[in-house]
């Protein structure tokens, strides 16, 4: 029997907290076992939980009463270092998107997305993936590409590995990536081999934050 994905929601509209609550309760493979309406109030729940009984992954708002999302998403990281946390928001804003995941962030989906891509990406990041909205994957690429001197870019990934590892934070897996591209899955294998080498990390989500911590992400001085 597949073992249920175990969310918990810090959402403070409670009209989009049941429309979360029925998507979820849809689904054979995800269970919402808690919901707050503060970081707060979660925080101090989520720390007082035995060890098991822990979420699988949380679910976090950015704009919240008191300590909003992006203030209390290191402090989630700290209490639980392995529960990823995917934020779920209205706020495209280039800033925000930046500091979520180099905060640690393992998803960035938009209120404004479908249900279905929001269960996808909860799914994408359990299995170790990325999860992005595709207008802020789109938004990462072109960061990518404008915030950086070409030098500077290839001193750490070349243009195709920072593709690849684009494509790999907006949730694709190897083979989705050879047949966007138009590659061999031999040649993308390397490719990643060579993007986690470089990065000296293990996994996608590592390699997106890594590459914000290097520079390769940085946000906008533009309020």
């Amino acid at each position: 029997m597949t073992k249920n994905i175990r969310i918990t929601l810090v959402e403070d509209n409670l009209d989009y907290r049941d429309i979360i609550t029925l998507t979820l309760g849809a689904e054979s493979d995800i269970q919402l076992i808690s919901q707050f309406g503060t970081s707060e109030a979660a925080l101090r729940e989520l720390k007082a939980l035995p060890k098991g009984k822990t979420p699988d992954l949380i679910l976090l708002d950015l704009r919240l009463p008191g300590m909003g999302g992006l203030e209390a998403l290191p402090h989630f990281r700290e209490a639980l270092p392995d529960t990823p946390v995917i934020v779920l928001t209205q706020s495209d804003h280039e800033t925000d998107v930046l500091t979520a995941i180099s905060q640690g962030a393992a998803g960035y989906l938009l209120k404004s997305s479908t249900l279905e891509k929001l269960t996808e990406g909860v799914r994408t990041v359990m299995n170790g993936g990325a999860a992005l909205d595709a207008s802020i994957a789109s938004f990462i690429l072109k960061t990518l590409q404008t915030k950086l001197a070409p030098q500077e870019i290839n001193n750490v990934l070349t243009p195709r590995e920072l593709e690849i590892l684009t494509l790999l934070s907006d949730g694709l897996v190897k083979k989705e990536i050879a047949d966007r591209l138009n590659i061999s899955f031999a040649t993308v294998d390397t490719h990643i081999r060579h993007i986690y080498e470089k990065l000296n990390v293990q996994n996608a989500p590592s390699a997106v934050r890594k590459a914000f911590n290097l520079g390769l992400f940085k946000a906008s001085d533009d309020s």
